[in-house]
Order: C-alpha cells, then structure tokens, then sequence
C-alpha cells in the first residue's frame, strides 16, 4: 500500500469533508435566530473533525498524531448530538444522510487510528 503525500489523499479526510459540506448546506436553512448558535457551533465542531484529522497528518510523532485524531473524535461526538438537537427542533429534513454520513467518518476515523498505533 502507497503512503499518501498529503491529507487530502486520506479517505477518512474526504469524508469528513464531505460532512462538513452536508453540514453548511443543511445549517443554511436553520432559523436566523440560530446564526450566532447552533448553526456556527454545528459549522465549527463539523469543520474542527476535517481540520484536526489535516493538521495531525503533518505531525510527526504517533502521540502528537494521536493527539490531533483524538480532538477529531470529540468533536465528531459533539456533531452527533448537534444532529440530534437540530432534528428534535425540526431544523432537518434528511437527518438519516447526516447520521449515516458521521457514522461512516468514525468508523473509518476509529480504524485510522487503530492503524497509527499498530504501526
């Protein structure tokens, strides 16, 4: 297997950033009372997953790495539950492309990190 040259190489990566685009685009039709809210809270913990997994690929020692990765998984955790405020408040139309979308970044993120420590 080909070590990537860059993150955006990283499938985890580009799945998370994929996330972060569905993110956006469902928060665009949020209430304007939640601009300063939910909204920019949903947008920054989605944006922080694909940062931190970018950031912790330059990194050089497996714990600074792990590190990185680890922030990732809190703040994927905290976009779960941003999927289940904004569905209990009626914000969403499609939560079920939003759970399966996270569900997919963990796992994937759950096994790059098991790899990492493999290695």
């Amino acid at each position: 297997m080909e070590k990537s040259k860059t993150f955006k190489e990283v499938i985890v990566w580009q799945k998370a950033h994929a996330f972060v685009l569905s993110v956006y685009k469902v928060s665009e039709k949020f209430p304007k009372s939640e601009m300063y809210g939910l909204t920019s809270q949903f947008r920054r913990a989605a944006t922080s997953i694909a940062a931190n997994i970018a950031e912790g690929y330059k990194k050089r020692g497996t714990a600074d790495k792990l590190r990185f990765y680890n922030i990732s998984q809190g703040s994927l955790e905290e976009c779960r539950y941003f999927i289940i405020l904004a569905n209990d408040l009626d914000y969403l139309q499609d939560v079920n492309k939003l759970n399966t979308q996270i569900e997919e970044v963990s796992k994937l993120l759950h096994g790059y990190i098991k790899a990492i420590k493999n290695n």
